[in-house]
Parts: C-alpha cells; structure tokens; sequence
C-alpha cells in the first residue's frame, strides 16, 4: 500500500539524496527524533527497537524485506533520539535543548495522542487552541528542515465498542479528528505530514502491545510509513491474501 501522504513528495526524497551525495568528508546525515513513545517504544519490545533506529539501519535478522532499503545504505546516517515516552506538547521545547542547525539533518514528530489521553478527547475548544499554539510555536523554533509530522493513530481501529478513555465516542473521536488536523495544518506548513492515522487504519492487533504502544511490528511500520515518505521507492506493506 502507499500512503496518501506520500503523493508529490518527490521534492523531499530528492533533498534527502542530495543531502546523502555530499562528499564523503562531511559530516554524516543526522536523523532526529522529537516527540513521544510512537517514536520511544523501544522500552515496549524484547530488543529495544525504535522506528528511528530502523529508519537509520535495519535489523535485517528481524525484518529482512528492508535489508539494504534504510538510510544507512544510502550514505552515513546517525540517530539523534530525543523522543520520550509520556511526552505531550508542553514536553517538546525541552527536547529541543542543545539542537543547534544542520545541514545534513532531518526531523521526525510524533505528539497528540497524550495529549489526547491527559484531557483533549474530551475538550470543549480551548485546550486544542492551546495545543496548536504549542506544536506551532515548537515547529517554527525547530532548526532542523525537513521535519516530517505524523498524525495520531487509532489503536481501536474505529471500533466504538473498544474505546477505553472514559470519554464519550463520539466526543474523543471529534477531537482526535481536531488534533489531526491541526498536525495535517502545521505538518503541511512547516515541512511534510506522516498519516499515521490513515495507515494504522489497515494494520491489527499485532501492531500494538499495552492497548496504545507500538509492539515490535508496530515499530516497523512506524518506520515504513516515514521511509515511505522520505523515499517513496521505499517498500510498501505487503497486500493481505
């Protein structure tokens, strides 16, 4: 399958090659991590796992459909993890301590879904207000380019029947549709959007552990749907027979 998102991103990938094709003396690509445990879920799995790190270099005993189709087999590729498990919004200026511009970098952002959890699935305005206030004001201080923003994913798979929030279905998957599309608004402004949400949308059980947190095969996917964007020659999950 190939994300929605991906369409038109040749402008991306190129960038990406251009920044990978400079010579071997300079500095190595710097893929940094912002935001909360989609992206620090190593904790989750038996091998400490993260998209980010297998964006940067696959395990290929583990996922051998991705050997030889990461970033490292690119050029010199390092992560810079600053994720943290738990993070809302009002955490990502911390995580941006000490990042100093760079040319050959990217960044990739995760938030919303703690957010969610902590008070905006049942928020009557005002709190989603303030949380693309925050995402915004974090994006435009971000000194890496390009960022790639991935949406909140739905760990119920729209399934009414197993919302575990406390919030009225209804209300939560307003608001979870509001924050999405206050990620897709920013995403869009400041760099490129991931739909997390829309690709999660065909996975199952299996891709989450804990009722929210990516399991061992969540992380890949995680990774496949940003390696899509970021190459959209990437592979693309196999059709289901």
């Amino acid at each position: 399958m190939r994300l929605a998102a991906a369409a038109g991103l040749g402008a991306a990938s190129a960038r990406l090659h251009a920044l990978q094709k400079m010579p071997d003396d300079q500095e190595a690509l710097t893929v940094f991590t912002f935001g909360d445990s989609v992206l620090d879920c190593g904790r989750y799995n038996e091998h400490g796992i993260t998209p980010g790190g297998l964006l940067v270099r696959n395990d290929d005993g583990l996922f051998p459909e991705f050997k030889g189709r990461d970033l490292s087999s690119i050029g010199p590729t390092r992560l810079a993890h600053r994720a943290v498990d738990g993070a809302t919004v009002d955490d990502l200026p911390a995580q941006l301590s000490g990042v100093a511009p760079t040319a050959r970098a990217l960044a990739l952002v995760t938030i919303g879904g703690n957010d969610l959890l902590r008070g905006l699935a049942a928020d009557s305005g005002e709190g989603l207000l303030a949380f693309e206030k925050k995402l915004g004001d974090f994006l435009v201080a971000l000194p890496i380019r390009p960022v790639l923003v991935g949406t909140v994913y739905d760990p119920t798979f729209g399934d009414d029947g197993r919302n575990f929030l406390g919030v009225p279905a209804t209300l939560a998957r307003a608001n979870h549709r509001k924050v999405n599309a206050i990620i897709g608004r920013l995403g869009a402004r400041h760099g490129r959007v991931v739909d997390l949400h829309a690709y999660f949308l065909t996975g199952d059980d299996a891709w989450f552990t804990r009722t929210i947190e990516p399991s061992l095969k969540g992380a890949s996917e995680i990774r496949r749907a940003f390696l899509q964007t970021i190459l959209p020659a990437a592979p693309s999950r196999p059709t289901r027979s």
